[in-house]
């Protein structure tokens, strides 16, 4: 397959009375507000800090047709494209006739899900009256698969931990005792995974009880009618923002880190009236040497996030977006990688597809796009404790986010993902690391009319003894790029007492100093035309030197 386009099933649109505006976002926001609660409820009953505190998962409802209609509002934005094309495939081997009340499916195979084997996907039949009415799917971002303990290196997937195919973790709502033993026999903090998979399947309860209540307020029909309603006004919506473009091809093409070696994405964005094809020929060939390859799926939903961010930004994230959009990468690229390519670190990749998407998209609608953005990193920590008990910590620390026209970028804050940086008192309790500084890194946030974000300075050391670490940084060589001339960000570094840390997994002896320095992000506009009053603040709150501003603005403002 070298080209994904939303198809839906044939439903008859017009059976569905219609709704009105006001009356079709009150029920919207019902469903939305349902799927807040489950994400709270996940939140708070899973037990990894990729989980609970990175936020690295999403919870989504799907209709009769397992088409998405609604998700929490603080998700991974990406999983909306991803996990209703995966519930359909799992709906292959498991056909909606045959499953049960409490069934509950399961898969993390790369090729299906999100392109890597941490992800674990689930879907759980909603059921009323004995037929299925909507689904409720989750997506989360475990802490162990087994495998290599490098994120990086792998040269095929097989050496990057166990993957399932499509299977029944609940029948009927009794586990299946044999997977949960295989995932557990099969990664090194079972209780931590297995944590994880209860709480997503727990929050599925919580969905079941909203969908409940929702149709005995309003009657069975009014879910169909709503995620008809929802789906054909956003589709509507996607074609309308695209035939405001003007027809064409739109080359842009970008030059990131990758792994030892650039990677090179070659999109060609073309306008074909009010439909948009994303066109990545030309992109590097997969890496066998390398865990940055993506699948499709990731692809096509790192590129939907850009392009609805761009086009339709306050329309909440539905798969009724996705239909006016095709996206197109040769099998055996790098962003549509054969089996059984290394992906382990694909977000190495597929965190550019939005630089390559807002450049070309910048002539035409120059006020929503963004520069490069600086995150985001991945550090675990893990070994086993004084009781001999194994841990994980996992942080995802992230830079600054690009300058937008009219609005600086924000510091260290994540795009195009919503995780969050595992809170300072969490890491220390769960591994044997004290953070001696977090601070904003002065000079990091690109030059511009409008200056890109701050990243961080992270400084760690270990508690007593060693720690084994695992770093996965990015924009080290290729910083954030700033658009319409402003300047690229600062580019990340990761030191051991001032030294340059491996790539590899590594251990961080007693008395050594880790220091990682994340990108900021890229400015936007020429730097002579920024506003003397916003350089002057800058330089009093240290976010720019006056060695920086007269380097790169021209002019240093008189001291108060």
């Amino acid at each position: 397959m070298t080209t994904i386009q939303v198809e839906y099933p044939e439903v008859d649109v017009g059976k569905n009375r219609a709704l009105d505006p006001i009356h079709l976002q009150i029920l919207w926001n019902r469903l939305i507000s349902i799927m807040d609660e489950a994400d709270i409820a996940l939140l708070h009953s899973a037990f990894s800090t990729i989980v609970a505190d990175s936020r690295d998962y999403a919870v989504i409802l799907l209709d009769r047709h397992a088409r998405s209609i609604a998700q929490a509002q603080i998700c991974v934005p990406a999983f909306t494209c991803s996990l209703p094309s995966a519930a359909r495939t799992m709906l292959q081997d498991f056909p909606p006739d045959s499953l049960k009340p409490g069934d509950v499916l399961f898969t993390n195979d790369p090729w299906i899900c999100h392109g890597h084997l941490p992800d674990f996907y689930v879907i759980k039949p909603i059921f009323h009256g004995g037929e299925i009415v909507a689904y409720f799917a989750a997506a989360a971002h475990v802490s162990d698969v087994g495998g290599r303990m490098d994120e990086l290196m792998a040269r095929d997937v097989y050496e990057e931990g166990i993957r399932l195919p499509p299977c029944k973790i609940y029948e009927a709502g009794v586990a299946n005792r044999p997977v949960m033993n295989i995932i557990a026999a099969n990664t090194r903090h079972p209780r931590l995974v297995l944590g994880d998979l209860g709480a997503m399947t727990g929050a599925a309860t919580v969905v079941e009880e909203g969908i409940a209540q929702f149709i005995g307020d309003y009657g069975a029909a009014a879910l169909d009618e709503v995620a008809d309603q929802i789906l054909t006004r956003s589709a509507r919506a996607m074609h309308d923002a695209i035939a405001a473009l003007p027809d064409g091809d739109y080359p842009y093409e970008i030059e990131c880190d990758g792994f030892r070696k650039p990677t090179r994405i070659k999109l060609n964005l073309k306008v074909r009236g009010d439909a948009m094809i994303l066109d990545y020929t030309g992109s590097d060939d997969q890496r066998a040497d390398a865990s940055i390859n993506c699948v499709l799926n990731v692809t096509h939903a790192h590129s939907m996030f850009a392009v609805k961010c761009a086009l339709v930004p306050t329309v909440p994230n539905n798969e009724g977006l996705f239909g006016p959009v095709t996206t197109v990468a040769p099998e055996g690229s790098i962003l549509n990688a054969r089996f059984p390519a290394p992906v382990r670190a694909r977000s190495m990749t597929s965190f550019h597809l939005h630089n390559a998407i807002f450049g070309a998209l910048r002539p035409f609608v120059p006020d929503r796009v963004q520069a490069g953005s600086g995150s985001f990193w991945w550090m675990t920590c893990s070994g086993r404790d004084a009781a001999n008990e194994p841990f994980s910590v996992h942080v995802l620390p992230n830079g600054g986010t690009g300058a937008v026209m009219g609005k600086d970028g924000f510091p260290t804050m994540a795009f195009p993902g919503n995780g969050s940086l595992t809170p300072i008192e969490i890491i220390e309790n769960r591994a044997p690391l004290v953070v001696t500084e977090r601070s904003m890194a002065p000079d990091s946030g690109g030059a511009g009319e409008f200056r890109g974000g701050l990243g961080q300075i992270i400084r760690v050391r270990t508690l007593r003894g060693p720690a084994n670490l695992t770093l996965r940084p990015d924009k080290v060589f290729f910083p954030p790029p700033g658009l319409d001339g402003g300047l690229p960000g600062g580019k990340g570094e990761f030191m051991i007492d001032g030294e340059q840390a491996p790539f590899e997994p590594f251990t961080l002896q007693e008395g050594q100093e880790l220091t990682l320095k994340l990108p900021g992000g890229g400015g936007y506009g020429d730097p002579a035309r920024r506003d003397p009053a916003a350089l002057a603040a800058d330089i009093r709150k240290g976010f720019v030197s006056r060695a920086k501003a007269a380097e790169l603005y021209g002019v240093v403002p008189e001291a108060e």
